[in-house]
């Protein structure tokens, strides 16, 4: 069965159901998504989403971390918190049979949260301590330094997890204030699949949302990439250059060519072997083992990035080439023999983008959250497959502001 949209009236609000009925097997499970509730709301305390999200890990007030989760165990149920960029999820999933129960501990860690300085302390200690072992993975600290480069002076430039120093300066207060402002109905869109009864769990789902607070909708704030491209060099103890890049995207989550993106970018730097940054880098110079380039379009940002690892001696004709290969994929734009490969691989591989329910439902989700029809994507597989080879260079020698490359890179 295909993914729904329905909804659900609370206190004049009405929340989005997205659902799917799957009976293959006898399991049930749900998310609570809050939008513009992620990381990019952490303006003040870089990494305060993340941690929000762990402290909701720690189980209720009333039975502490260790009492919730063997609860949970005891019936195989699945609950947890996270966040991303922009969402913070809420999951709980278990066998059909044991799906009220599991509501009823979703329920109550909702209401009342291990909202605790040992609960906190506890968090923090892990947290700063997974910050200290990242101090020597270069590929976290050029990524997250291209980040601060592209975004410079807004809350992109921060890293999600946080710093050490950001992480100490936490409290309790600012976990509660996070909660309150970001786990309210008003941001919610419902997501529920398995074997259930709907309206059923439809009812105890409108009895969970009346424990929350309605709180107030907010809009995404876009954030652009800065105009003036410029490189940034650490300096490091690595037998390698870690060379990360990235630059703007003129483009909007809801675009009606980003099927155009897709497969431009494909044969730039996502498609492995066959793309031109590989061919380049890898093959033909045998500059890097490996070398990549996507883009990234969501409500929040808009920007091209990529990377690679090279051999210090190497470092500068590796970054060289990189300006190279993307000039001339704008200039020039792609073969009818790219075009035709990279058609065979999308429409070949979909089938594996949408085998699981979750999947399929996270599909739906991101077609709704995007504003876009019930469909979209396989609406989008039909453009791909008629898309034609001049209009795809003619998107592609558009795009010039992907020349305007800044660079991030760690090297000796």
């Amino acid at each position: 069965m295909a993914a729904t949209i329905q909804h659900i009236e609370v206190n004049g609000l009405k929340i989005p159901l997205i659902y799917e009925e799957d009976k293959r097997l006898p399991l049930a499970t749900m998310q609570f998504t809050f939008t513009n509730a992620g990381s990019i709301t952490d303006t003040d305390k870089p990494g305060l989403a993340k941690v929000s999200a762990k402290v909701m890990n720690e189980g209720t007030k009333a039975l502490g971390s260790s009492a919730f989760a063997e609860a949970l165990e005891s019936k195989a149920i699945h609950i947890s918190a996270s966040t991303g960029a922009e969402t913070f999820v809420v999951e709980v999933g278990s066998l059909t049979e044991h799906f009220d129960e599991a509501l009823g501990y979703f329920e109550a860690l909702l209401k009342d949260p291990n909202l605790t300085k040992e609960a906190l302390d506890k968090v923090k200690t892990t947290t700063i301590g997974g910050l200290s072992r990242k101090e020597n993975d270069f590929d976290y600290i050029a990524s997250n330094e291209l980040k601060a480069v592209l975004f410079e002076g807004s809350t992109l430039a921060n890293p999600s997890s946080g710093t050490i120093e950001s992480v100490k300066s936490i409290e309790i207060d600012d976990v509660k204030d996070f909660i309150e402002k970001n786990i309210i109905s008003s941001k919610l869109i419902v997501v529920l699949g398995g074997s259930v009864d709907l309206e059923a769990v439809k009812k105890k789902i409108a009895t969970i949302i009346k424990t929350l607070y309605k709180g107030k909708q907010t809009q995404v704030k876009h954030h652009t990439v800065v105009k003036e491209a410029r490189d940034s060099v650490l300096k490091r103890e690595t037998e390698q250059a870690y060379v990360y890049f990235g630059s703007p995207y003129n483009m909007k989550a809801d675009d009606e060519d980003y099927y155009k993106s897709r497969v431009a970018t494909y044969i730039l730097g996502t498609g492995g072997f066959g793309s031109r940054l590989m061919e380049e880098i890898r093959v033909k110079r045998g500059l890097a083992y490996s070398a990549y380039a996507r883009v990234n379009i969501t409500k929040s940002s808009s920007y091209m990035t990529g990377y690679l690892q090279t051999k210090l001696e190497s470092m500068d004709e590796a970054k060289e080439t990189v300006k190279e290969v993307i000039a001339k994929f704008v200039k020039k734009g792609v073969t009818q023999e790219e075009l035709e490969q990279t058609k065979k691989f999308l429409l070949g591989s979909e089938p594996l983008r949408v085998e699981t329910m979750n999947q399929r439902l996270n599909r739906t989700f991101m077609e709704y959250y995007k504003g876009q029809e019930l469909g979209h994507s396989a609406e989008e597989l039909k453009k791909i497959q008629k898309l034609e080879l001049k209009d795809l260079n003619d998107f592609i020698k558009k795009h010039t502001e992907v020349l305007n490359l800044s660079f991030a890179i760690v090297t000796k």
